[in-house]
């Protein structure tokens, strides 16, 4: 009874007109959070205010949902979007809480990206951005020296030309950011230019370094951890499958009705058979 009770909560849970529906829940609440930020009718306010009170009670039976899907109770608590859905939606059910609980919500959108699961190439992809985002780091912080040098030279350089980009340090990184995104770097340059001609060199190997250099390198941590998450995934399609083993655990296989009565026919005609050969021989 509650193995079935279990796999019926699953299916439900993992059905994916369920799973469209909560995403478009989601997305009513967004909305109707946005709403209470203008100046409404009472009676457009009241059917908010109701709106809002489903939508709660909605998140409170899908957690519910989720938290008996799993056969194990304590696997619900290991997952982080679980902890953060239970903390909204017990969070919201306090009245003194406040519309700050209220607005957490919106972070629930973000659950729309379990959809990506469902497709093996966009799954990877999340997967290698992940992964690689510690490699990048090291790249960012090699990039803050880079910004930090140049900005200490363009300060104590350029600032008597423009106070307003090059005043302090800070201020030039500002400036340097400016430059490596291209926004108009070149009326930047050429306002120095005209009392250092050769400090195109100055721009130019800034440029270099970060928008040449620096993007290049982490475009390439990037492809080197999806090529990595690739052959991974090919590793896992092979160890899908199953091969004969005498140390195996014995997995349960469950087999749908219309599937037992094929193979009791197949069963029944081979019986069938082997009683016609014997009573002929």
């Amino acid at each position: 009874m509650i193995s079935s009770l279990h796999i019926r909560l699953t299916a439900i849970n993992q059905h994916r007109y369920f799973q469209a529906f909560t995403v478009a829940i989601i997305i009513i609440a967004a909305l109707s959070i946005g709403a209470n930020t203008f100046v409404l009718p009472e009676s457009v306010s009241l059917a908010i205010h109701w709106l809002d009170q489903f939508i709660l009670w909605f998140f409170l039976f899908e957690i519910v949902l989720k938290f008996f899907s799993y056969q194990n109770k304590l696997d619900f608590f290991k997952s982080g979007w679980n902890l953060f859905d239970a903390a909204i939606v017990i969070g919201s059910l306090i009245p003194t809480a406040g519309q700050g609980v209220l607005i957490a919500r919106l972070l629930r959108v973000f659950r729309v990206l379990r959809l990506v699961s469902a497709v093996p190439q966009l799954k990877l992809l999340i997967n290698a951005l992940f992964k690689s985002i510690p490699k990048m780091g090291y790249i960012a912080v090699l990039m803050f020296i880079i910004f930090y040098i140049y900005a200490v030279i363009g300060s104590l350089v350029f600032s008597d030309i423009n106070s307003v980009l090059w005043g302090d340090v800070s201020i030039s990184m500002l400036t340097l950011f400016r430059i490596a995104t291209f926004e108009d770097w070149t009326d930047v340059m050429y306002e120095t230019m005209e009392v250092y001609s050769t400090s195109w060199l100055f721009y130019l190997t800034f440029i270099f370094l970060t928008a040449f250099v620096f993007l290049n390198m982490m475009i390439g941590v990037v492809i080197e951890t999806m090529t990595a998450e690739h052959a991974l995934a090919e590793q896992g399609k092979e160890d899908d499958v199953p091969t004969a083993a005498q140390n195996s655990e014995p997995r349960q296989i469950l087999a749908t009705h219309q599937q037992i009565e094929h193979l009791q026919n197949e069963l029944s005609e081979i019986k069938a058979l082997l009683q016609q050969k014997n009573s002929s021989s």
